[in-house]
């Protein structure tokens, strides 16, 4: 007999849990409810079965009386539906008196300890099925993930923003530094890249009159992979029109704390031992008081260089005074930014995108905020002037971009942009911080993984 192809009008374990909780042991409700899962253990006694039920929202166990329910053809891992009456064992467990029970999909290959769940990380990673499968946690850290994408989404909506797609497959990619992928179209035989940033796509926007807009999409970068890094990983930006980067300091600040406040209930997290307190205000610095407090600061390449290599630090595949500086801030200064943190003010030279400030044109109104040692996220007073914008781009080494600037994005800034205040934000990283975990592997469903 083939299995059922749906079963419909299901609650959820957790909600028949809650019913449960005012019973006395060894007593049950009138009420029928039907539930359906995963079988994650078995267990025998007499003529009573005993099963734990699991589905995304939690476990209970199933007490299935073969003289009421017929025998239990159940292994570790079917799927099966069920309904009956909420109980309470005599030992007081949170159950299910099963009336009926149907099978709905057989498990036909072995599960890892139930008990202890996948613990092998690799295998967690590579099959992150049977890790959602067996590891409640894991399950916990993507529903937490959706949570705050869903608060994301609901703070910048409700202040008015607007949210857009952009272009994934890009004839130039800009917005950021890094190493593009690079793919081909056959039917426009041209190469095409895979987006780095949604940048300069979503300030075209704020020129076209959308004032407020943001996306959540996903950017790739060709480069290295750590506990911070994945090749495929998932950004917001956001762009304001008539704001500069002090209302979006401010704008951030808020955003994470209502974030926090509804996927947690909470503004303090614990992330790699240490308590981390989000509620706004943040502590701020300047880029360049940062690296004067550990005697880094200066603007020459070779005096920079040498006072890193004293220090340990290797400078080899560091070209010239823009990563050298960049090196100095995130070997020394950025593990040390524990408590959120906005590090504001950087030189021109490492920030393409970004106005001067009004006291110093060396240094620009970009700022990059930091919580648990880690960056969060990057911010700018955008360049509105298309003719500021050109120099900035030829004025960036051909081996960091690759190529000489964004002629179509230059020409629409020519049609004049509003001041602009633009952020982003890695999704992931703001998941690890707030579901505590160290590796940015445990918080994407499908990381990017050597070939085994």
């Amino acid at each position: 007999m083939a299995a059922p192809k749906r079963f419909p009008e299901r609650d959820e374990i957790a909600a028949v849990r809650a019913t449960t909780e005012s019973l006395d042991a060894g007593s049950e409700l009138d009420d029928t409810r039907r539930l359906a899962g995963r079988v994650m253990a078995r267990r025998e006694m007499g003529k009573l079965v005993f099963l734990d039920l699991v589905d995304r929202s939690g476990r209970i166990q199933l007490m299935c009386d073969t003289g009421r329910t017929g025998d239990v053809d159940v292994h570790l891992g079917d799927v099966v539906g069920v309904s009956g009456k909420p109980a309470k064992s005599r030992r007081g467990e949170p159950s299910l008196a099963v009336d009926e029970l149907e099978l709905l999909s057989r498990n036909r290959s072995s599960l890892p300890d139930t008990f202890h769940g996948l613990t092998d990380v690799e295998t967690r990673y590579r099959k992150r099925y049977l890790d959602l499968l067996t590891n409640e946690e894991t399950r916990d850290v993507f529903l937490l993930r959706a949570r705050i994408v869903s608060a994301v989404r609901r703070y910048l909506d409700s202040e008015g923003f607007v949210e857009v797609e952009t272009p994934i497959l890009q004839p130039r990619y800009g917005g950021a530094f890094a190493l593009p992928f690079v793919t081909r179209s056959s039917e426009l035989d041209t190469d095409l890249y895979l987006r780095i940033a949604t940048e300069l796509y979503l300030k075209r926007l704020i020129v076209g009159g959308l004032e407020r807009v943001y996306e959540i999409g996903k950017d790739f970068r060709n480069e290295s992979v750590s506990y911070k890094h994945q090749p495929e990983f998932t950004m917001l930006e956001w762009y304001e029109a008539y704001a500069d980067y002090l209302d979006t300091m401010e704008r951030i600040e808020r955003l994470v704390e209502q974030v926090a406040n509804e996927a947690l209930g909470t503004t303090r997290v614990t992330f790699r031992g240490n308590e981390i307190e989000l509620k706004a205000p943040w502590k701020r610095i300047r880029f360049i008081d940062a690296l004067e407090k550990l005697e880094l600061w200066t603007r020459d390449a070779g005096e920079l260089r040498a006072w890193l290599e004293e220090r340990g630090v290797d400078t080899g595949a560091d070209k010239d005074w823009p990563q050298l500086v960049d090196h100095a801030f995130s070997h020394f200064v950025e593990p040390t930014l524990v408590q959120p943190t906005i590090v504001h003010d950087y030189p021109v030279e490492l920030s393409p995108f970004a106005r001067s400030t009004n006291d110093d044109p060396s240094l620009t109104e970009r700022f990059e905020y930091f919580a648990g040692g880690m960056e969060l996220g990057n911010a700018f007073t955008e360049i509105n002037d298309a003719e500021e914008q050109r120099q900035r781009f030829d004025q960036q080494s051909e081996h960091v971009l690759g190529e000489r600037g964004d002629p179509d994005y230059v020409e629409a800034l020519s049609y004049g942009m509003p001041p602009t205040g633009g952020l982003g934000l890695g999704i992931d990283r703001l998941t690890m911080l707030l579901s505590g975990r160290e590796t940015i592997r445990d918080v994407i469903l499908f990381p990017a993984l050597r070939q085994g």
